[in-house]
């Protein structure tokens, strides 16, 4: 299974908050002790004579650079080439308007074009992961698996995805142009699409035979609590009496939303702890008031991660369902952001979250109850062609037999 990729949740918001399980600290202002001027440590990443070299760089750009440079571009990519020296592809450091982008995101609603994306870190490759029902993206007939070539008529050999994001989010065109590759083209193909306010779909429920419901979650947002509980409560009126959750392809979202959907299904108890590298825990329970207790099934695949991985890795630990699909993505770590201020923001890898019997799934995943691989010629989970999907139907002969 591969293990090389970053996803990045939106509407071409990319912002990945499967990168962002514990990313709710966005409030907390911290005070760095010391100064470059009286930092005298010689293993420290920032001194003065640190600082007199930059300023000794700028000089000679000022003097002999051909064109006029972009200072605050300047500034912002010296402070992201410090974080990018921690090799850490979930650390980051936002700038004012990035941020601006990222807390929209955890809405539920932002200016977008309405796709989900991944970014191989080691090949730089950006593909399309899922296209939003209704949204810019789809509309002009881009696809999952299209790989990402050019936007607006820019190489992305060399960008970042948050890069990518910023030209679609932060840029004074409304009009957003993407090259891709697809499987199956011989040449490039370019689509024209117009951002707009779009609101996340994030579940998708419906009732199959033999009174199954099937809830599908796209991504762990502040809106998906609602959503599911609605969901939910939809099935029972409808008189479900076993239920599918489908979390395939879901990169992840806040803690706090998996932790809210979870104390919707699980008894009172522990649902997830993390530990910081002091060791101090911090634990989330949930309590007695609700609990679902009739025969459930989990889909899962290498895509689930982060807060996907928590909610099947809560449901298998209790024994509640049974956990169908492929080993999951293997993301057990936590990321905090730090607010600035100045505006800016600084995310980074704070702790290790741990399932409730005390599994840690870092690079690991969680391995399902039964193993199935998925059919190629299923694209996205909850499919409309769900005869084909292979991973779904087994879970249906699982609840059937129960």
């Amino acid at each position: 299974m591969k293990k090389n990729y970053r996803f990045f949740k939106g509407f071409l918001s990319g912002w990945a908050f499967m990168l962002l399980i514990g990313a709710a600290a966005l409030a907390m202002r911290t005070k760095i002790p010391g100064s470059a001027s009286d930092n005298t440590d010689e293993e420290a990443a920032v001194t003065q004579e640190h600082v007199n070299k930059l300023a000794e760089l700028e000089m000679m750009i000022d003097a002999y650079n051909l064109e006029e440079a972009d200072k605050k571009k300047m500034t912002d990519y010296m402070y992201k080439g410090l974080i990018a020296g921690l090799e850490d592809p979930y650390a980051a450091y936002y700038t004012e308007e990035e941020l601006s982008s990222v807390q929209q995101s955890l809405e539920g609603s932002y200016k977008g074009i309405g796709v989900l994306m991944t970014q191989n870190y080691e090949t730089n490759e950006i593909k399309v992961l899922r296209c939003y029902e209704g949204a810019p993206a789809e509309n002009s007939g881009l696809m999952p698996d299209d790989i990402l070539l050019k936007i607006n008529g820019q190489d992305t050999a060399e960008m970042s995805l948050n890069e990518v994001v910023s030209i679609i989010q932060q840029g004074e065109e409304d009009m957003i142009s993407l090259t891709v590759a697809r499987e199956g083209e011989k040449e490039p193909l370019t689509f024209s699409m117009e951002r707009e306010k779009v609101e996340v779909p994030t579940v998708n429920a419906q009732m199959l035979e033999d009174e199954i419901g099937y809830i599908q979650i796209t991504e762990f947002d502040s809106v998906t609590v609602s959503q599911f509980g609605n969901a939910l409560e939809e099935l029972e009126e409808e008189g479900m009496e076993k239920l599918i959750v489908d979390v395939r392809n879901n990169p992840g979202g806040m803690l706090t939303s998996v932790c809210d959907i979870l104390d919707q299904m699980l008894p009172e108890g522990l649902m997830v702890y993390t530990e910081d590298k002091e060791g101090n825990r911090s634990e989330y329970s949930s309590d007695e008031e609700h609990q679902f207790t009739k025969p459930l099934a989990v889909l899962v695949n290498e895509n689930s991660a982060s807060a996907s991985e928590i909610f099947a890795g809560a449901i298998q630990d209790y024994g509640l369902g049974t956990i169908v699909g492929t080993t999951t993505y293997g993301k057990g770590i936590v990321q905090t952001t730090y607010s600035l201020e100045d505006g800016s923001a600084l995310k980074l890898t704070t702790a290790k979250y741990y399932t409730p019997d005390g599994n840690d799934i870092h690079e690991k995943g969680i391995t399902p109850d039964v193993a199935v691989e998925a059919a190629e010629s299923v694209q996205t989970p909850g499919a409309t062609e769900k005869e084909t999907d292979i991973q779904l139907e087994k879970a249906i002969e699982i609840l059937n037999e129960n």
